[in-house]
Formats: structure tokens, sequence, C-alpha cells
């Protein structure tokens, strides 16, 4: 049975946003003014980091409007891969995942710190227990079956818009933060070059890859929208333009209010907006308001990426056993105890923001260009399709080759700026597909064992 077409365009904007807006614009400007070094390529690096999530975005819609199936970001892999690099991408997917739940886990745990904790217990050992403790107790929960309804995430969305509008409003709250003169500097302490402007920009674009990301998952939504051919790019085109004011506003705050030299240290930031506003109980309130917006964002994973391995142990990718649920609460309690581990695992691996940041984002950057790519596939397959049913975006295939272009330059980056973390996840990604084979061959000699005995 087709599914309902009941998404409006303003459902669909607010799944955008909620989608993209999380924690990470409190957290990644400040490593994105390190990069940048100036304010004017800081500001140029935000504004190109939402015209690639734009083309990603449009690329996505069109790919969910052409393969409208439930879950379609999983699935789209083993329709146009090959089932070892299908498993392999889906697989660094959900460990990428994992780590983004350890790093905003970390963002919590650094507002909430400033509050509950004397000052010289401020430390990265505290942060990541406070942040181990927060994945652990929404572990818990969920093993009761807790499940979130679509209303709540939309009510979440409109509060973090809240919050932001609200923070914005720093600027007009005073004088901010002198700042001295900013000065691009190179290694060799030569006069900057393009090569090094490009550079710098590689690395913020780690950071706002990270702000930004979420939108891919509109491929999920294709077959459920009214009129999807006008209602998806508007809505998707609507929800970035929100998002992109937003961040560009939120930024010119951070940059007035903290002062440009000192942003590039700073921590809890938005909290230091509060303070501007309210005084120190703001900074106390809105630090309580962001750590219980990581609950939400650690507790959404925690409930869908067991699904996403669930099926893939419903398909054979997976040990069957990842598909076992408790039979009073129907929680699949192997997927989500494996995916919680992963987090943790990650969370004390990496220990900081920044190596998390570079690690989750380098394997982003494998599963988008590949996920992407296959609208080339698409397309020829699709060609027969009643044109009238289905979104086409402009432009192609500028577009999806932009956004393609894009996450490949961020990933040389994060070679260039850490190579242990580029590769680790060549490394998780080879031996992702080295598994694949192994419980392929471990389940053919089980069929023919099977076989000989019948």
């Amino acid at each position: 049975m087709p599914p309902k077409k009941l998404l409006s365009l303003f459902d669909l904007a607010m799944i955008v946003v909620s989608l993209v807006i999380g924690m990470g614009i409190f957290r990644t400007p400040v490593n994105v003014a390190k990069g940048a070094q100036i304010p004017e390529l800081f500001y140029l690096a935000w504004a190109a980091g939402g015209l690639i999530a734009l083309c990603g975005a449009l690329t996505y819609a069109e790919i969910g409007s052409r393969f409208p199936v439930t879950g379609g970001y999983y699935k789209i892999f083993s329709a146009f891969y090959h089932p070892s690099i299908a498993f392999a991408i889906n697989c660094i997917i959900v460990v990428s995942n994992a780590g983004s739940v350890a790093g905003v886990s970390i963002i919590g745990a650094e507002y909430l710190s400033k509050v509950i904790l004397p000052t010289e217990l401020q430390t990265e050992n505290y942060r990541i227990l406070i942040a181990a403790i927060t994945i652990g107790l929404f572990y818990l929960l969920n093993l009761l079956g807790l499940k979130v309804s679509s209303r709540a995430q939309n009510m979440l969305s409109i509060i973090k818009i809240g919050m932001v509008l609200t923070l914005i409003c720093a600027v007009f709250a005073g004088p901010g933060a002198e700042s001295p003169t900013a000065v691009f500097q190179t290694a060799s302490a030569t006069p900057p070059g393009w090569f090094d402007y490009g550079k710098a920009l590689g690395v913020c674009l780690i950071g706002i890859s990270f702000t930004f990301g979420g939108y891919q998952q509109t491929i999920n939504f294709g077959g459920e929208a009214s009129n999807p051919k006008k209602v998806i790019p508007r809505a998707i085109i609507t929800g970035l333009l929100i998002i992109i004011s937003l961040y560009m506003a939120i930024n010119y705050a951070y940059v007035q209010v903290i002062g440009f030299e000192q942003l590039k240290s700073a921590e809890s930031i938005a909290a230091i907006l509060a303070g501007k506003l309210f005084g120190p109980a703001g900074f106390t309130l809105l630090s309580g308001l962001i750590y219980l917006s990581v609950l939400g964002y650690v507790n959404v994973n925690l409930l869908s990426n067991p699904r996403a391995m669930f099926a893939m142990g419903e398909e054979g990718a997976l040990p069957a056993i990842f598909t076992r649920k408790h039979q009073k609460t129907d929680v699949m309690f192997v997927s989500l105890t494996v995916f919680a581990i992963i987090a943790v695992f990650t969370l004390f691996y990496a220990q900081t923001f920044d190596k998390i940041l570079n690690y989750t984002i380098f394997l982003d950057c494998i599963g988008m260009a590949t996920s992407a790519a296959t609208i080339f596939f698409l397309r020829k397959r699709t060609s027969a399709m009643d044109k009238s049913s289905i979104y086409s975006m402009s432009l192609y295939p500028l577009m999806p080759l932009i956004f393609i272009a894009a996450y490949t330059f961020v990933a040389l980056s994060i070679y260039h700026d850490d190579p242990q973390s580029a590769i680790n996840g060549l490394l998780i990604f080879a031996g992702f597909i080295v598994i694949y084979f192994i419980n392929r061959f471990f389940n053919n000699r089980k069929n023919q064992d099977t076989r000989n005995q019948t």
C-alpha cells in the first residue's frame, strides 16, 4: 500500500529545520573562527557551507522523489552499489551518527559543567564523564520503550529557533567586547596566497559541515509529500534559507558580542550571549536549556539508528542477532546496546570535540558523496517515470557535482589537518568490507551445511 501524501510545505520545512539545527551552532563557530583567522573568511565559509547544503538538500530531494521508500537513505545504497560497499557505507553512517551523539554530548557537558561543577572540576575528564552518563541514562530509558512523537520534534524545532533568535538580540544589548584587528598568518610567516586561503576554507568547512548536517534525511520523505514536485523543493529551500539566515545572524552576534579574536578560544559561546542579555541568571538558564536540547538529540539517535541496524539484520547484512527484540517492550535491545556502546567508545577514544568532529565528518564525507552520486544512476533508471509526479532539480548535474566536490574537498582538508582521524575512517571503511565478506562466507557455509543435511 503506497504511503499517504500527508506532509505539507510547512511540515517539510519544519522537518528540514529540525534535522539541521542542532547543537553544532553553539560550539563549531569557535573552530571555524580559529581556522578562518580573519572575519571575512569566517563569514565567507558560513555562506559557502549554506550553498553546499542547498545543493545537497535539493539532490536528496530528487533522490527521495524518484526513490520513494521508507528509510530510503539506508536502502538507496543497496539498490545502486555492490552489497559489500552498501554494507560498509551503511555501517560507517551508523558509526558516524554514534560519533555525532558523542560530540553533541560533549557540547552539552561543556555547558552543564559550567553550572553544576566548581571551577577546579571543569576539566575534560569530568565533561567526558557527564557525556557518558547522559548517553547511559537515555540508553536505559530506551530499553523501557521510550518514544518521541513528531509533534514533540516540531515543538523542539520551534524552541531551538526561538533560542537562536533570542541570542541574536544580544547584539542590541550594549557594546560588545573590543577585539584587536585579526591578521591572517601562514606557517612560513610569508604573505598569504590563494592556496593558503583555500586550505583555511577547507578547515572551516569541517565544522560547518557538521553544523549543517541532517538535511540528507529528506530522502526518507519523498513518497509522503503532497504534490512532491512543488512541495519538496520549496520546503527545502524555505527551511535552508531560514537556517542560513539564522546561522549568519548568530555568527555575526558572536563576533560582535564576544570579539573575533576572543571567539577563537571561547567556551560556552551561546551562554555568553545569554549572559549579555540576562546576566548570570541567563547564563545558567541557557546552559540548562542547551543541555536539555542535547538530551533530545541523544534520545532521537538512540531511537532511530538501532532501527537501521535492525533493518540490516533483517536483510542479512548484519548477523540475525541484531533483529532480536524484547518480548514485553518490543525494543531492539541488541541493536540499541551496540549503538550505545559505539557512542560511548567514541567518547572515550576521541575524548575532545575537535577529534570527534574530524572523525565523524570524515566518515560523513564518504557517506554523503557516495549517496549523492546515486542521482546519476537513478536518473537513468527512472527516465520513464511520469515527470509530473516527481521533482527534478534545476541546474543538473551542476548541483550534485558541486556537492560531491565540496565533500571531497572537506575529506582532503581533514586528512591534511588531522591525518590520524582520516586514516582511522578509511580503516573502519575497509574493516566493514572485510566483515561483510567474512559474514557472507559463514552464511554460505551454513546454508551449504543445511542443504547437505536435507
